[in-house]
């Protein structure tokens, strides 16, 4: 086993680092940083991938299917965050895209390291969530070789889920039960073995990715601008004034008014201003139109006109 991982890239010994020891502090920030340059590249080389996992994902999405990260330490933390980002920022329901994490949520601030070598434990935690073939299943690892994940996988593909495994390792071992590998393969650790460094990073970067651009395909983006946020504090309601008033040019009063009056709701505010219509008029639009605020705006003027 130890010689099987002294294979893997993630855990050689970075060359340009072994003297890292004997650096001063700015050059040992200098080392880390030319080591982070080298993971957008990483990255950009995994595109198609990532791109056909998010057709994928989007489309058992508009089906009525669910997307679950699966993961243990630094991978399963970094599908927690991206997970519980999803509802305030799309306004998305929770059950959406979730997080299965070996050792469970408390894992998440307590190191629970012994909990990822159960590969059966993966398995069932995901069996728990009562997965369907609707379903998508992340495995993250950036060994590609952690027994908790890989044992989600077999499984997930076993009820006909599709399934996605991300790891920063060439032929990486969960790439086996994956229908859409992704091997982002940064290099080795600027410190020998620590993938919380350039493969966490690569990986948040790639889950940013799916999560982001699936919901843009879902229409919960409009522009740049994030009309299906959840106003749910003064830091959202005062953001989502701004996103009405830049889209229509009304007033920040006129802003604040008519999400009011949309139950604070972004999306219908804005077609009720564009289009002239009432909030039950602008929710038959948005659901005419997919949640597309662009076409939804079109096809209320038209309801106005016709």
């Amino acid at each position: 086993m130890v010689e099987q991982l002294s294979k893997l890239t993630t855990e050689k010994r970075n060359k340009r680092t072994m003297q890292m020891d004997q650096l001063s502090t700015i050059e040992v920030l200098q080392t880390i940083n030319q080591e982070d340059k080298k993971v957008a590249a990483a990255v950009e080389a995994v595109l198609p991938q990532v791109e056909i996992a998010v057709d994928h994902i989007y489309q058992s999405l508009r089906q009525g299917g669910r997307l679950f990260y699966i993961g243990a330490g630094t991978s399963g933390r970094l599908g927690v965050l991206d997970a519980s980002e999803c509802p305030p920022t799309f306004m998305t329901d929770p059950e959406l895209v979730q997080t299965v994490m070996a050792g469970g949520i408390e894992a998440f601030t307590n190191a629970i390291e012994n909990s990822e070598d159960n590969e059966k434990q993966g398995a069932n935690d995901l069996k728990e969530k009562s997965i369907t073939d609707k379903d998508v299943v992340i495995g993250i690892t950036a060994s590609g070789r952690t027994p908790y994940p890989i044992g989600a996988l077999k499984y997930a593909q076993r009820i006909g889920a599709y399934t996605v495994g991300l790891s920063c390792n060439e032929n990486a071992q969960i790439s086996q039960w994956a229908n859409c590998p992704i091997e982002v393969v940064v290099g080795p650790e600027v410190l020998t073995g620590s993938t919380r460094m350039k493969a966490g990073t690569a990986h948040k970067m790639v889950l940013n990715m799916i999560s982001t651009t699936v919901m843009v395909k879902l229409g919960k983006v409009y522009e740049n601008l994030m009309v299906d946020l959840h106003a749910s504090n003064h830091k959202l309601r005062e953001r989502a004034k701004r996103i009405i008033m830049e889209i229509t040019n009304v007033s920040y009063s006129k802003a604040g008014e008519m999400l009011e009056r949309a139950n604070k709701e972004v999306k219908p505010a804005i077609v009720m201003i564009e289009a002239g219509v009432s909030l039950d008029e602008a929710r038959k639009a948005i659901e005419a139109s997919n949640g597309y605020v662009r076409n939804a705006i079109q096809v209320a003027k038209q309801q106005q006109h016709s």
